[in-house]
């Protein structure tokens, strides 16, 4: 069995992380990855602190395990919430879309584990000052808000300019995707787009057929002119959207056109007005599946792998 430094930092038994996908993983899909032996996450999203609240209790009420919860810096409701994660005492808390340095102090009185989410060498190194327990080196090529690097070249260096540990984030979605992360230097994995697909998650039946038809270049990139790029399925929201960005619309007016996109992707299922969050990896994603039976093959996937790198050297 794969273990790493992540593992006994975490209280987990396999290196493997779900994503905190805003309006998807809640309380039961945490529940459920943290019962099969990986590290569960709610996502706040741009929820306020009693809904937080209210997933965090679930995901107590259906595990003993540890799990986490992760907090959009970005979010108006973002004190709230992270005076809830310190109340809760949840296991960790992961962080994006901005910087955690002001409840820092508040989530390590309560015990709490810290690890940012990062798309750059600089972004990492400030996190290990402020005290982070560990990083996530997002990828490109992950679902959501995205950076600029690829995760083939930003985990290295990262893991290369930072002593603590990182965890590989972007376009993993089986066992060779966790043996590549172990070999560029990562301890452990986030895995996000391959947790749409779980029995547990509770998204609109149509976003997890979307997922499970998915091709290899099912997904395209929308948001860089308002500064926050953002990697989607295509749909006829996701071209309408791209038009408008390149068009002598307002910042204002493309704001407006996408209000409320994911919401209706997720509950509604909606084609035309749904932004199907997705990476790149949603063409490796063959069936639905419990979330405790993915974890398992991601980490027993990579092991004879990472066994046999061996036969490559003379």
């Amino acid at each position: 069995m794969i273990k790493s430094s992540i593992c006994e930092l975490l209280g987990i038994e396999y290196p493997v992380l779900q994503g905190g996908m805003a309006w998807i993983a809640d309380g039961r899909l945490a529940a459920a990855v943290s019962n099969g032996g990986g590290l569960g996450i709610i996502a706040a999203g741009s929820a306020d602190g009693a809904y937080v609240r209210e997933q965090i209790r679930k995901a107590k009420e259906l595990t003993d395990k540890p799990f986490g919860v992760n907090i959009m810096l970005m979010s108006p409701f973002a004190d709230e919430v992270a005076a809830v994660a310190a109340e809760e005492r949840v296991s960790v808390v992961t962080t994006g879309a901005g910087n955690p340095s002001k409840y820092m102090q508040m989530w390590k009185d309560a015990g709490i584990k810290v690890i940012p989410v990062v798309a750059s060498v600089a972004l990492a190194r400030l996190m290990e000052r402020l005290g982070a327990s560990a990083v996530i080196a997002e990828g490109g090529e992950s679902g959501g808000h995205i950076g600029e690097l690829s995760t083939m070249v930003l985990v290295p260096q990262i893991a290369d300019a930072v002593s603590l540990p990182v965890i590989a984030a972007g376009g993993i979605a089986d066992g060779r995707g966790v043996a590549a992360a172990f070999m560029l230097g990562a301890c452990a994995v986030q895995v996000g787009t391959r947790f749409l697909a779980a029995d547990e998650c509770s998204i609109n039946p149509v976003y997890k057929e979307k997922i499970i038809k998915a091709k290899d270049l099912c997904t395209m990139v929308t948001g860089r002119r308002l500064g926050h790029p953002v990697r989607a399925l295509r749909t006829n929201f996701q071209r309408e959207y791209l038009k408008l960005e390149y068009s002598p619309a307002t910042d204002e007016e493309l704001e407006a056109f996408g209000a409320g996109s994911l919401r209706k992707a997720v509950v509604d299922g909606d084609n035309d007005g749904g932004c199907f969050l997705s990476g790149q990896a949603a063409a490796m994603v063959k069936k639905v599946q419990p979330a405790a039976e993915i974890v398992r093959e991601l980490a027993e996937g990579a092991e004879p792998l990472l066994k046999g790198a061996g036969e490559w050297v003379r």
